[in-house]
């Protein structure tokens, strides 16, 4: 199980300020402490939109680079952004997304096989699909397009779009997303990895009942053979999640000590 931190987004206030006024020393010990935390990989979000990203994201990609040996996920929908800040990347980063709403494709898609990038592929065309054949459909596609741009299945993510589990049909799309995980599994050759935002499902939901619900996604959808997950790295609960994850995976070692270690 890859857990992505994906605490650098536009909700994390300090953050935000450290960017607002270019604070690299606050960007770096922010990062520094998701790693420490146990993160396998960093999101960089600089804005929800995109603007100002050509600018900002390189800028906080060179920090990070020249500071961590760690992938970093870049999460923006601009392509010149994107062009700016993959060749700052110590190790070839995650490109967060690339759906069946981009007006280009190809710029994406260039960009990830001329610079090797991973690239998260999401279910996503207008709306999220909310069946299980919808939500395939979709990602066949992305999945033939990549394949097209002679970008192997290793170096894709397939995420099924985790809704918030509150409102509107959040459990039905939770169904779906977790057989559409299984399915990618056993029909899709050669393997692909799947990919889901865990935190996505308890937003609108109480701060109380939060690290329940999302740890509890994750060990539903490690079930169905989850490979990564962008996560909370800061909360307790979501790491021990993780950590068993992968004692019952059998990618460690199992020690009371360490589960211990993992202080609530």
């Amino acid at each position: 199980m890859i857990a992505i931190a994906e605490n650098l987004n536009t909700r994390n206030r300090v953050y935000m300020e450290a960017l607002k006024d270019f604070d690299p020393e606050t960007i770096r010990r922010l990062a520094g402490e998701l790693i420490e935390a146990g993160a396998d990989g960093i999101v960089v979000q600089c804005s929800l939109d995109g603007t100002g990203d050509e600018e900002m994201l390189p800028r906080v990609v060179e920090v990070l680079s020249r500071a961590y040996d760690t992938t970093l996920c870049l999460d923006t929908r601009n392509a010149e952004a994107l062009r700016r800040a993959v060749p700052l990347c110590r190790k070839a980063p995650i490109i967060n997304y690339l759906s069946l709403e981009e007006e280009d494709p190809e710029e994406i898609l260039s960009l990830c096989r001329d610079r090797q990038c991973l690239l998260i592929l999401r279910a996503l065309k207008g709306i999220i699909p909310t069946s299980l054949e919808g939500k395939l459909q979709v990602l066949e596609e992305l999945i033939e397009m990549a394949n097209g741009a002679d970008i192997s299945n290793k170096r894709l993510f397939a995420d099924p779009s985790i809704v918030h589990l509150g409102r509107g049909m959040g459990q039905e799309h939770l169904v779906s997303s977790h057989g559409c995980i299984m399915a990618l599994k056993e029909m899709v050759e050669p393997p692909i990895n799947t990919i889901a935002w865990v935190s996505n499902i308890s937003t609108g939901l109480r701060k109380q009942h939060k690290s329940r619900v999302n740890s509890t996604l994750l060990s539903y959808l490690a079930g169905a053979g989850l490979d990564a997950a962008l996560l909370d790295v800061l909360d307790p609960e979501i790491m021990k999640t993780v950590y068993l994850i992968r004692a019952f995976r059998d990618e460690v070692v199992f020690s009371q000590a360490d589960l211990e270690g993992r202080t609530a």
